[in-house]
């Protein structure tokens, strides 16, 4: 049965009407970004509305942006970036090869690559950070050939990666000419959602709520359908009552009236009939009543399958032929339901959602097995194949298993651990063996581990009761290990785990083969790693000795990771640095991507790089790291590196750099609340602010932690148990600082760490017995920790413990001592430990009276800490200075040269216009820390903020040559 009308009620082939207000605001949003940077515009209303009509009418006569549109669906809300690959795939594939490779510029760019092969599972616990970043760049190079305008239908239907990005997007690209526009349904659930609420914020986004049309809206829309007939007006006001204005029951109502024969006249006024959305589900229903069972089986096809499916996968669905599904496509197209262009789709999802809700709760159960299935079988993408499975409910067959892994695989390949983790969740519900079950948790362990280490343990601690294979346990073991590791307060019962690990490697071998020995290896790494980490489960390690390595080539995993760790107990054994230098290239040579089943190589490779004072080497691993495991979703190992480079930073002297990169580990908390490294942050936090000379903000930390009852010893502690005492003592509680020294040293006694470049607790300890009267302490303290320095050979250790042993010796060999912490120190990126050193030389050539070379001496101090931003040091260095009768440079007068690298790179970028959000994404920083490097330099230069900046870093560039003035 066909219906003759001019157009259809459902379908968008009406004009707009009405639209005009919304249209206007629009055109204001859209000037704001031809001229300032990206907004966000949300339009929000009722299904029907005439939301994405009016989106569509407005970018069809706006020609000044390139429109990239996405409609999203609630099938999709699993796909990994399903929405960000509508945007961008149909632009991708239409340009030449060349135009692409230079919008990606070589980026892999996870996230839109269907067809690539799947790399191995990412194996580690990033809010995607390098598939953000790629995205970003991406959208840049298009907004500088073409104002952009991003179109996202039905935002509360989007996919949890896509919304993240749009949000990262909109925080960080401020200068951009791209606008954001967005359709939203009132109402739904998913403006509980943090990222959706980001998004909309009124910070952001200008919301217009589209409303019902009025009576001259309902009167054009009348004037369409009626052609040259010249509306009553009574007529239109009736038309608007029925309906309440709201377009799609207004189409639906004079459609309706057209076919009964009714005119836009006043005797016709009361004839009008009353349409609501039951009616107009009514309507629907009523025409697939009509229609034949082919017909109907095509309806539900495309209501679970959804749009724009090709015929085949139609035609297996209903149980029919190509042919049979195209002659019931025209039907539906008769009926007013189905579009004219293209694969089938419905005219508006109204219609969807009535098919749908004409079935029963256990009927859309089995339609969506079905579509599972029959999408299954057909080849579609297996994340589809999981977002019917997810609808479905349990559904049976030796097909789901497999379908569900495969779409965790590739989430995770996407970078989406929490979509991997979902499907995951539900391939548990499958009937599974105890061996499969394990093997399952073993896989939801793994792509838990990037954002949830808790939930890792658990499911990781659950395989393994099922786990026979040693290969599968071992990798088990690798992921426990590493989450364990990225856990803080975990209940895990530490000494069963460690049972695990040595029952695994003391199991008897089949045989000399070379899988054996690997394993062999790789559990000896684990419980190398478990005494480091948590000393009382296992107890220390005996120290190695030189030439006990020689059995270990560097050519398996296995063999690097006993290479790396023998490298790092050698470190903390004391051993000389070029043995130690030695074991640990030989371990980190072509070091590949992180992964679990690697761990803990990378772990010992930067630990030891750290201590060797080898920054470059470790600042050129952190970035690597940082770039491999960027778009993989694993933010708590972007936290832990995140640490590592707050530390390295401490460990160069740049104190605002290390504060900057330690507050933004503090506020990139994991969804459990419990961030790696909490204390060594605080550690970080507590040594920056002391070198500020801000003891009561140095306070306000530190008073977050209980030194007392704390029963575990680990590696952590003495580092924190250091910065406590340097606290204490700078409020000058000498003892109870004396007292805290004296722990350190036991935990280190208890960890068997000897080597003074990672525990410097003995030359600390000796200006505090020499300050407390006891000569003979300190000087025993300071021989002591001189004869481990030299005999690690790490120039560092050797310089602070020179400026310890002179401080305690009289005469011309302590100041010989000084004066060779000086030059040895110089060799060294440490700066703040140099501008230490200039001090107390300086100051015990002016207790010899030497003015002209304690002047020498504490200038190039106050320079060091004034570059360093140690505020406090600088201070004295400035007092001490003035007493030898050199001039003190005012603040400011240092100009570009006391700026840190960090600082002289923002400044740089910050002089040419760049902005702030600019700056962090070129340098690939946080805000904040752009923020602190631009605070810093401008106390330095001496002004007030960015508009003085590029004539002061002119100024300063032209006296780069210039010489120091002459001492008076």
């Amino acid at each position: 049965m066909t219906f003759a009308h001019s157009r259809d009620a459902c379908g968008d082939d009406w004009p707009l009407v009405g639209r005009e207000r919304e249209l206007a605001a629009m055109d204001a949003v859209a000037a704001e970004v031809l001229s300032g940077g990206p907004r966000v515009v949300q339009l929000e209303g009722s299904a029907g509305i005439g939301k994405s009509a009016l989106l569509s009418t407005w970018w069809a006569r706006n020609e000044q942006f390139r429109v990239l549109r996405a409609r999203c669906h609630p099938l999709e809300r699993e796909f990994a970036f399903g929405a960000v690959r509508q945007l961008f795939k149909p632009l991708l594939a239409a340009v030449s090869d060349t135009d692409r490779a230079r919008l990606l510029e070589a980026a892999t760019l996870r996230a839109l690559d269907d067809a690539a092969v799947p790399d191995p599972p990412p194996e580690a616990a990033n809010a995607t950070a390098a598939t953000l970043r790629e995205l970003d760049a991406l959208v840049s190079r298009l907004s500088r050939r073409q104002p952009l305008l991003l179109a996202v239908d039905a935002l509360q239907w989007i996919d949890q990666p896509s919304l993240r990005w749009l949000v990262h997007f909109v925080g960080r690209a401020d200068s951009l000419p791209v606008l954001i526009a967005v359709t939203t349904r009132s109402a739904e659930g998913r403006r509980l959602d943090p990222l959706f609420a980001e998004l909309v914020r009124p910070a952001n986004c200008h919301t217009l709520v589209v409303e019902p049309l009025d009576v001259d809206g309902v009167g054009q829309l009348v004037r369409t359908l009626w052609g040259a007939e010249e509306p009553d007006e009574t007529f239109c006001a009736a038309c608007h009552a029925a309906t309440g204005g709201h377009p799609l029951f207004v189409r639906a109502l004079l459609h309706q009236a057209q076919r009964c024969g009714v005119k836009p006249t006043t005797e016709f006024r009361d004839r009008i009939p009353t349409v609501t959305l039951s009616t107009l589900g009514g309507e629907i229903s009523h025409r697939l009543c009509q229609a034949s069972d082919k017909v109907v089986a095509l309806a539900r096809a495309l209501a679970f399958l959804g749009d724009r499916k090709p015929p085949e996968l139609l035609a297996a669905y209903c149980g029919t032929g190509r042919a049979v599904v195209q002659s019931a496509a025209e039907e539906l197209r008769s009926l007013g339901l189905l579009r004219a262009d293209g694969n089938p789709r419905f005219t508006h999802p109204v219609v969807r959602d009535t098919v749908l809700a004409t079935l029963s709760p256990e009927e859309l159960g089995v339609g969506h097995a079905r579509a599972a299935q029959v999408s299954c079988l057909s080849g579609r993408p297996d994340e589809e194949v999981a977002a019917h499975l997810l609808a479905a409910g349990p559904v049976h067959g030796s097909w789901v298993l497999p379908a569900l892994r495969r779409a965790a695989t590739e989430a995770l390949r996407r970078g989406a651990p929490e979509t991997a983790v979902t499907y995951l969740r539900s391939a548990l519900h499958q009937p599974l063996d105890e061996s499969e079950r394990a093997r399952v948790l073993l896989e939801l362990g793994t792509a838990a581990s990037h954002y949830d280490a808790a939930l890792a343990i658990s499911c990781v601690t659950g395989a393994l009761e099922g786990l026979t294979d040693e290969a599968a346990r071992s990798d088990a073991l690798g992921v426990l290990a590493y989450s364990l590791l990225l856990s803080r307060g975990s209940r895990t019962d530490l000494s069963s785990v460690d049972r695990k690990i040595a029952a695994l490697s003391e199991r008897p071998t089949t045989g000399p083969g070379a899988a054996d020995r690997e394993l062999a290896l790789r559990m000896t790494a684990l419980r190398s790693w478990m005494e480091f980490e948590r000393p009382s489960v296992t107890g220390p390690a005996p120290a190695p000795s030189p030439g006990a390595d020689d059995d270990l080539a560097d050519r398996t995993a296995g063999e690097r990771q006993l290479l790396a760790i023998r490298a790092f107990h050698a470190l903390r054994a004391a051993l000389p640095a070029p043995y130690v230098a030695a074991l640990v290239e030989r371990a980190s040579v072509n070091l590949p991507a992180f992964s679990h089943d690697l761990f803990p190589l990378h772990y010992f490779v930067a630990q030891t790089l750290l201590y060797l004072d080898e920054l470059d080497t470790a600042d050129r691993l952190n970035r690597h790291l940082t770039r491999e495991i960027s778009g993989r979703g694993m933010e708590l190992l972007v936290s832990s590196l995140t640490v590592y480079r707050a530390v390295l930073a401490l460990r160069r002297g740049n104190i605002a750099e290390a504060l900057g990169a330690a507050q933004e580990a503090a506020d990139h908390a994991s969804p459990t609340g419990r961030l790696p490294y909490a204390l060594t942050v605080d550690t970080i936090r507590i040594d920056a602010l002391l070198a500020q000379g801000r003891v009561e903000a140095a306070e306000n930390v530190a008073v977050t932690h209980a030194v007392a009852g704390q029963t575990e010893v680990a590696w952590e502690r003495p580092r924190f148990l250091m910065s406590l005492a340097a606290l204490r003592i700078a409020q000058g509680e000498l003892r109870a600082g004396l007292s805290l020294l004296r722990e350190c040293g036991h935990h280190c006694e208890a960890l068997g760490t000897v080597s003074p470049a990672m525990s410097p607790w003995r030359s600390r300890a000796v200006a505090v017995h020499l300050a407390l009267g006891d000569p003979r302490a300190a000087r025993a303290l300071a021989e002591q920790e001189l004869d481990l320095a030299r005999r690690c050979r790490i120039p560092r250790a050797l310089g602070v413990a020179l400026r310890a042993a002179g401080a305690v010796t009289d005469g011309l060999r302590g100041l010989d001592m000084l004066a060779e912490a000086v030059t040895v120190l110089r060799t060294t990126p440490a700066r703040l430990e140099l501008a230490r050193a200039c001090h107390d030389f300086g100051v015990a050539l002016l207790r010899r009276d030497d003015k002209r070379g304690a002047r020498g001496a504490l200038r190039d101090g106050l320079d060091l800490a004034v570059a360093c931003g140690a505020t406090a040091l600088a201070a004295r260095l400035e007092e001490r200075l003035h007493l030898a009768g050199g001039r003190v440079a005012r603040s400011g007068s240092q100009g570009i040269r006391g700026l840190t690298a960090g600082e002289e790179r923002v400044c740089t970028l910050a002089a040419q216009g760049y902005s702030n959000k600019q700056i962090a994404e070129l340098l690939v920083v946080s805000l904040r820390t752009v923020e602190t490097h631009l605070t810093g330099a401008y106390r330095k230069l001496g002004i007030t903020g960015r508009p003085h900046l590029a004539a002061a870093m002119a100024t300063t560039d032209r006296c780069r040559g210039g010489s120091e003035p002459a001492d008076s």
